[in-house]
């Protein structure tokens, strides 16, 4: 099991640490770096400068918005990135959700899937430098009637074929995502519920495209918190959690609060929804069960997250991305040291 890292989004006051967190990652042997946009920074501008300040280690979107491009620029930014970094780039897309895609974007969050296996294969045909033509639902290249023609890519990509990764919760994404791409970004990973919450349709894809598992990377992320008192650790991420399982999306389509409901938290992803979306982010959080928390993240001395990541590999991760926690540069470094420490005591590393 290869590790990565996530430096979330930039901007938040954090972007010399985040840089010096990448850096160490890069010193430490870690496997990618990754790097998230929502309606604040995007993607690509920091993966170009992570690169610039990086030697080794690969870098990745985690995730390039779909509504926020159209997939031949998406096309154009990975293929210009991965010839920038001699080949360390790998693209992550998503569909984000419905309140950023029409509120921010002003594009329909309808028919996702569809979407995006359309916008998978136009990114994957025009990075073959073929000319670029396709005719489906959502696009038509070149538009007919007018003075479009098949263009190609101009730009040669270091490597013929750029990994690409796909941001899925729900079972058909999974499935999908199985189907047509080289790796899964997963979030709030359990252990213990990874295969019935998202291995078994990651496969079932995987065979209808006459495929294995093989070579196919399960890349979750998980928060990493080093300490002794883990209750007090947990209590750290409780706004975070509740900021997805609670808010992220609409009542009516919140992926992540779905997610916490097919783990078992059926009455308490209702009760935080119901406390988020009235304001009290605070009730929010503290509804937020410990074990939820401490399920879906590393939190501990050495020893325990060792145990924690060896049942990950066990349970069919292959790249386990770290966000490290901490108030402080050197507590996340600390982190980050940590779960290089823990990986090698579990013989991971």
């Amino acid at each position: 099991m290869r590790l990565g890292i996530n430096l979330g989004y930039w901007g938040a006051g954090m972007d010399g640490d985040n840089l010096a967190v990448a850096q160490e990652a890069d010193r430490l042997g870690y496997d990618v770096c990754w790097a998230a946009e929502a309606y604040g920074s995007d993607a690509p501008t920091v993966l170009a400068w992570v690169a610039a300040k990086t030697e080794r280690i690969d870098v990745g979107s985690a995730i390039m918005q779909i509504p926020a491009r159209q997939p031949a620029m998406t096309a154009m930014t990975a293929a210009t990135l991965d010839s920038l970094t001699g080949g360390r780039f790998r693209l992550g897309l998503g569909v984000s959700g419905p309140q950023v895609s029409e509120g921010w974007y002003g594009v329909k969050f309808d028919k996702p899937l569809a979407r995006t296996r359309e916008y998978v294969e136009i990114v994957r045909k025009a990075m073959t430098r073929e000319r670029l033509s396709y005719d489906g639902e959502h696009w038509t290249l070149p538009l007919p009637g007018g003075p479009g023609k098949p263009i190609k890519l101009t730009v040669h990509p270091e490597r013929e074929h750029i990994p690409l990764y796909i941001a899925a919760i729900g079972p058909k994404n999974l499935e999908q995502t199985g189907e047509i791409a080289d790796g899964a970004l997963l979030i709030f990973p359990s252990a213990a519920h990874l295969e019935e919450t998202a291995l078994r349709h990651i496969r079932a894809g995987r065979e209808k495209a006459g495929l294995t598992m093989d070579g196919f990377d399960v890349c979750p992320t998980v928060p990493l918190a080093l300490g002794e008192d883990v209750d007090a650790l947990a209590d750290v991420f409780r706004p975070y959690t509740a900021l997805y399982v609670g808010g992220m999306g609409s009542r009516k389509q919140n992926f992540y609060n779905q997610l916490a409901q097919r783990m078992g938290y059926e009455k308490e992803a209702a009760e935080i929804q119901d406390k988020y979306l009235a304001g009290d982010k605070a009730g929010a959080a503290a509804a937020v069960p410990q074990s939820l928390i401490d399920q879906t993240s590393l939190l501990g001395p050495v020893e325990r997250i060792a145990e924690r990541m060896t049942a990950y590999a066990e349970a069919g991760v292959t790249t386990l991305t770290l966000a490290p926690a901490g108030f402080t540069l050197d507590e996340r470094l600390a982190a980050l040291r940590a779960g290089v420490e823990a990986a090698e005591r579990a013989g991971l590393a």
